[in-house]
């Protein structure tokens, strides 16, 4: 948690709960990757976060004020467009509002970037995700064929949505 922090208010089970973003760290991998394998039958490594890390991305994590993380996302910007490559809430936190806290920030960095649009892919059988994506306003453009990992050795296609900003 050695970044400045941004504050931001988040509605939890009808009660406003001051949260606060934070740059993710090398420092914030071991708690980043406990919420990862917990929630993704396939997760992200940690050589994949150093990666993003190293790369410059937006890489943010959610902490309260006790600094219990909540969730993170890495968001990879590029001339005309965002995309969000990973966005996660701890399993226990979700259905708060907390992954809407999450895309508002991922959002509010690509629009003070002029960009154009937000990318994302995501698994047709996360249907719960896929939801709350369109009604955020993500449009389905599209489908990229076997783009996951998924049980027996097998592939499973992605979804891919945009949010025009």
């Amino acid at each position: 948690m050695s970044s400045v922090p941004t504050s931001v208010t988040a509605q939890e089970a009808g009660a406003a709960r001051k949260l606060y973003f934070y740059r993710m760290q090398p420092s914030d991998l071991d708690e980043v990757l406990g919420i990862e394998n917990d929630v993704y039958p396939f997760p992200w490594t940690r050589g994949n976060f150093m990666d993003s890390i190293a790369s410059g991305y937006e890489t943010w994590v959610l902490r309260d004020g006790a600094g219990t993380m909540y969730g993170y996302f890495l968001l990879m910007l590029s001339v005309d467009d965002a995309h969000l490559l990973n966005i996660t809430v701890e399993r226990g936190l979700q259905g708060r509002g907390i992954g809407l806290t999450l895309l508002d920030k991922a959002r509010a960095i690509a629009a003070g970037r002029k960009l154009g649009s937000i990318l994302l892919e995501v698994r047709p059988s996360n249907e719960r995700a896929a939801k709350i994506y369109l009604r955020y306003g993500f449009d389905r453009i599209g489908i990229r064929k076997g783009y996951y990992p998924a049980q027996n050795n097998t592939r499973e296609d992605a979804i891919v949505m945009r949010l025009e900003l």
